[in-house]
């Protein structure tokens, strides 16, 4: 007899942190029950997976630096709407990678009537019988308006895949048609900037324990967030897959080491900022892109990639 399940969680077999990984290091074993976090995991969490500072972004020079930008996506936000600009944003990442924080960031003060969020949910009967990319065309962005999706057309590449969702056969079809499709929306005029959130397996427990312990943030944490801790290893070949076959010059993938989130937000509304041509930037604001942490996908993968 299957094991049941808690309301709102998955098998608690399933919340176990195996000691096999493809990692450097290995993990001690532990359930994201347990009250509090291995100190090998907590010591780990910030440079795992090679991320290159070992101290996070001290918070007034962040909030500094956000409200700054913050003003700059207010000018591009007035700059699309008077030029008539459709401007189309993908954040993918792993579970936990800080998507919606930044997305959160993004938005914060701009006007909701010109700039809205798209996450959505699990497909319908009748949105599985048509065109794998038909709800998301329903969803770009119309003239003067700036979009941003939080996961979007690429769960068929790595989250489908993975949990088998999909068929290798329509992820096959789908790496192969997602270019063309891609190079349909910037040839029609959408201006189309997408990011990869790279985070350490380490920090992904951290941040997991995290949301299973905070009555605020538990609804973040579901059974897919738990079945993705022993599936690290499939997610990483779906993953650097899926940046081979779909990094193009008409819609390159960025990707942004995530570990600190305060870095990620700043950098990630940074390096969007610098592909668009609006007037009156400040360039004191923009600085310069950190290139320890934002890096395109060939360099990335060159690098190490997802390990």
């Amino acid at each position: 007899m299957a094991k049941k399940s808690k309301p709102g969680g998955a098998p608690k077999a399933s919340r176990k942190i195996s000691k096999k990984t493809s990692a450097a290091t290995r993990l001690p074993k532990f359930s994201l029950e347990d009250k509090e976090l291995p100190p090998e995991i907590e010591e780990r969490a910030l440079t795992s997976s090679g991320y290159p500072y070992d101290k996070r972004l001290k918070r007034k020079k962040y909030e500094k630096e956000l409200r700054r930008l913050q003003i700059e996506l207010l000018k591009v936000q007035n700059w699309a709407r008077e030029k008539g600009e459709r401007i189309a944003i993908v954040f993918e990442g792993r579970d936990a990678a800080g998507k919606g924080g930044t997305i959160h960031r993004f938005t914060q003060h701009l006007n909701p009537r010109a700039a809205r969020v798209v996450a959505l949910p699990k497909p319908t009967d009748v949105e599985r019988g048509q065109w794998y990319f038909q709800r998301y065309v329903a969803q770009m962005p119309t003239k003067g308006e700036i979009v941003l999706f939080d996961r979007s057309w690429y769960n068929r590449a790595v989250v489908e895949p993975v949990m088998g969702f999909c068929t290798p056969d329509q992820t096959e079809q789908f790496l192969g048609v997602a270019p063309e499709f891609e190079r349909m929306l910037v040839e029609d005029g959408i201006r189309l900037v997408k990011f990869w959130l790279h985070i350490g397996r380490e920090m992904q427990f951290k941040r997991f324990h995290n949301r299973a312990h905070d009555p605020l943030k538990r609804w973040k944490i579901g059974p897919v967030d738990y079945a993705a801790i022993d599936k690290w290893d499939a997610y990483t070949d779906a993953i650097e897959t899926m940046l081979k076959a779909t990094h193009r010059p008409h819609a390159p993938w960025t990707v942004v080491c995530a570990n600190d989130k305060m870095r990620t937000r700043l950098e990630t509304i940074r390096y969007f900022l610098r592909t668009i041509p609006y007037p009156a930037r400040s360039e004191k604001a923009l600085q310069r892109i950190d290139r320890k942490i934002v890096v395109d996908a060939v360099k990335f993968l060159a690098r190490g990639g997802e390990q």
